[in-house]
């Protein structure tokens, strides 16, 4: 089965309930554990195996984490994605230490 087959099938049946509360805003949400948690069994009836890797890069003075997931089947194949994240630059009542 081609890749591209296998991950339509892990998304067809991925289901990551929202395992987390927030107080302070009152809303449900599902950390990257969770969503990790409930896609693990379904990549291994799929015959895949995911692999996450981060870095810190500096971009223009700022430093971001670049976060790479790799799907890899049984016949060779991989799918790659990378996001970056960062803090903001300023945050109301906080200095530089705190934001980072």
């Amino acid at each position: 089965m081609k890749i591209y087959e296998q991950l339509r099938k892990v998304q067809e049946y991925l289901k990551a309930p929202k395992g987390q509360y927030n107080d302070f805003g009152r809303y449900n949400y599902r950390s990257a554990e969770d969503i990790l948690e409930s896609v693990k069994p379904i990549l291994i009836k799929n015959g895949l195996t995911q692999i996450i890797s981060d870095e810190i890069v500096a971009v223009n003075e700022r430093y971001y984490i670049s976060a790479t997931v790799t799907i890899y089947n049984s016949e060779g194949e991989s799918l790659s994605t990378t996001a970056y994240a960062r803090e903001a630059e300023n945050k109301k009542g906080m200095d530089e230490s705190q934001i980072t």
